[in-house]
This record gives C-alpha cells, sequence and structure tokens, in this order.
C-alpha cells in the first residue's frame, strides 16, 4: 500500500482538479486518462480498489455503494458545483497531509 493517499476523479470533475494536485505533487488519475470513460460504475470500482486510489466523485450512486458495504480505498463526495474548484483542490490536499491510505479504507469524506 502505498504511503500517501493517491486519488481517482470521476469523469464529470474538471480537469482543473486534476492540474491543481499535480502541482503540488499528489499523485492523481482521472477516468478519462485511465481509459473508464464510457465504462459504468463497477468499472470504476475495480479501476480504485486494483489501484488503491481514493475515488474523489459527485455521484452519490457510489455513496450507496459504500452504504452496502461494498469495500474500497475511500470516497470524496460533494454535490454537483457546490463548491469552486479551488475548494475542492484545498480540501483534497489537506486530506492528502493529513490522512494515511489506511485512513481512507472504506472510509465517506464529505466536503
Amino acid at each position: 500500500m502505498a504511503d500517501k493517499l493517491r486519488f481517482h476523479l470521476d469523469e464529470h470533475l474538471p480537469h482543473a482538479i486534476a492540474k491543481g494536485l499535480r502541482q503540488r505533487g499528489i499523485d492523481v488519475t482521472t477516468t478519462v486518462e485511465a481509459g473508464l470513460r464510457t465504462l459504468n460504475d463497477d468499472a470504476q470500482m475495480v479501476y480504485i480498489r486494483r489501484e488503491q486510489r481514493v475515488l474523489v466523485t459527485s455521484d452519490a450512486g457510489f455513496l450507496a455503494r459504500n452504504a452496502s458495504g461494498e469495500p474500497h480505498f475511500g470516497l470524496v463526495y460533494f454535490p454537483t458545483a457546490s463548491h469552486s474548484i479551488g475548494d475542492i483542490v484545498t480540501f483534497l490536499v489537506l486530506l492528502h497531509e493529513i490522512l494515511s491510505p489506511s485512513d481512507m479504507i472504506n472510509r465517506v469524506e464529505y466536503l
């Protein structure tokens, strides 16, 4: 397991979030970059489990999956258009600085 959080951005999130995280040296992938854009949520979950990444999303369907007990390496959820890109990047940087990958296992953080 990595010693720092690694993020994966769901497809509906602006690429500027990934850019902001990368400028700060944080490992992040996007749905488009991972070749998952046209695939369903099952494929996303397989990817984030295999890559041990925290999923950043505005898709409440992932909250339902968490509630059903589906294992994951962490979810960060926020309602669509509820925060600025800067707010999202700042929040993710904070999580990256204070939480370990093991802290995020099966955990949901809300922004």
